[in-house]
């Protein structure tokens, strides 16, 4: 770990706010999103944290702490996952007692402009998405093909898994310390893109609050995107899975009440 833990600030009505935002080579990209952020909401800390880039991210990263205070960097010894460096982001942030804690890609694709609404929602909500499929939502600079896989895959996790989620896959967020907590963070597995889905999940069952803030989400335009078809179809069949396995726990409810035996005696 680099840098140490800012002094208190606290943005009005949340307390302190920490944004953690994971790195694998993106060296081309962090000065410039970093510099927004710190433009945008002077108030905010941010968390790097980094799965030891070779193109030099994280010592980049080490340089930007050294001098702005309101930054800090955790270094991982290899890449493991978008899930497991939030939750290792995440961990920290509890651990020095930020009342709000906030995802953002490094790449650019998520405005550091933006991140007011999402605060402003805040006040009323658990959890807020900055959502690209709500109304006012949009994406910049992607193909149809694209959009419509994403469209569709929305769509069948929200079916599927039976929440009120439109962009369950979006990584803008913003967590109130006490809902990561309420949400066992430590149970946790999912390593990669999923870790999206799954915490909206979790936070939806745990009877919290979630609301969509509409964002436009512009395309990286320096760099490597770090999405596959692989990951794509791992996230696919973890739905999946998921899915069949709360419609089995229905069934088994609705049969159990039924035979008269889950009734009140």
């Amino acid at each position: 770990m680099t840098g140490s833990p800012p002094a208190a600030r606290a943005t009005p009505g949340l307390g302190r706010v920490l944004m953690v935002v994971p790195t694998y080579d993106e060296r081309e990209n962090l000065e410039w999103v970093l510099g927004r952020v710190r433009a945008a909401v002077p108030e905010v800390d941010v968390l790097v944290v980094d799965d030891a880039s070779p193109d030099g991210t994280g010592a980049l990263a080490d340089r930007m702490a050294a001098v702005d205070p309101a930054v800090t960097v955790l270094h991982r010894p290899r890449k493991a996952g978008l899930g497991a460096a939030y939750l290792d982001g995440f961990r920290v942030a509890l651990e020095r007692g930020y009342d709000v804690v906030g995802e953002m890609d490094a790449d650019g694709s998520h405005q550091p402009e933006q991140l007011p609404r999402l605060l402003a929602a805040l006040l009323e909500a658990d959890l807020v998405i900055g959502s690209r499929w709500v109304a006012g939502g949009s994406v910049v600079n992607w193909p149809l093909l694209r959009r419509l896989l994403s469209v569709g895959g929305n769509v069948y996790a929200r079916l599927l898994l039976g929440i009120p989620v439109r962009d369950v896959t979006a990584g803008y967020r913003l967590f109130r310390g006490t809902a990561l907590e309420r949400i066992d963070l430590g149970s946790v597995e999912s390593a990669g893109y999923i870790f999206q889905t799954d915490l909206a999940l979790r936070t939806v069952r745990a009877g919290l609050r979630v609301v969509e803030v509409p964002i436009e989400f512009v395309e990286r335009v320096r760099g490597q995107s770090k999405m596959s078809s692989d990951v794509a179809l791992e996230s696919l069949r973890r739905i999946t899975m998921w899915g069949l396995r709360e419609r089995g726990r229905q069934l088994r409810d609705v049969l159990w009440r039924s035979s008269g035996r889950g009734a009140d005696r």
